[in-house]
């Protein structure tokens, strides 16, 4: 297995960062349009449509892409001499994607809150929720590519 692990690097990497980019784009895009459909009345047209996006947006890319992530993020990780164990970087990659994670699940959780035109937060909470996957997606690009630690 280490041996097509190898040959098939460059591209198991490709479709790894092609995941990830599609999740990351989700991960941005639906907390605002959290924003804008905690700004619509609930039952009206608009927030019927925010509905179908939000849904869309989670189920046709948002759990794919993260489903690809995991699994060619994986097959990297197996990848004979591509990961040190010993160093930091890769265990503070691996807790800012369990966060990431977390932060996609809440996401898919507010989203049925709001299928069910139950929200109770305000704009501004899904502002800052809008951070959160920013910050995380900065430490991960900063642990994989400068390694400082």
């Amino acid at each position: 297995m280490g041996d097509f692990l190898t040959v098939a690097y460059p591209w198991i990497k490709s479709i790894h960062v092609i995941a990830v980019i599609s999740w990351m784009a989700g991960m941005l895009y639906l907390p605002r349009l959290f924003v804008y459909h905690a700004e619509s009345e609930p039952g009206s047209e608009k927030s019927e449509t925010f509905k179908i996006m939000e849904r869309r947006l989670l189920r046709a890319i948002m759990n794919p892409a993260m489903i690809l992530t995991y699994i060619f993020g994986g097959l990297l990780l197996a990848t004979p001499g591509i990961v040190d164990w010993g160093s930091a970087w890769i265990w503070i990659k691996l807790a800012a994607i369990a966060g990431m994670t977390i932060a996609h699940h809440v996401f898919g959780k507010w989203r049925k809150e709001f299928e069910r035109d139950v929200n109770t937060r305000s704009t501004k909470a899904y502002r800052w929720a809008n951070e959160v996957p920013t910050i995380l997606m900065i430490v991960i690009v900063i642990m994989v590519i400068a390694r400082p630690f």
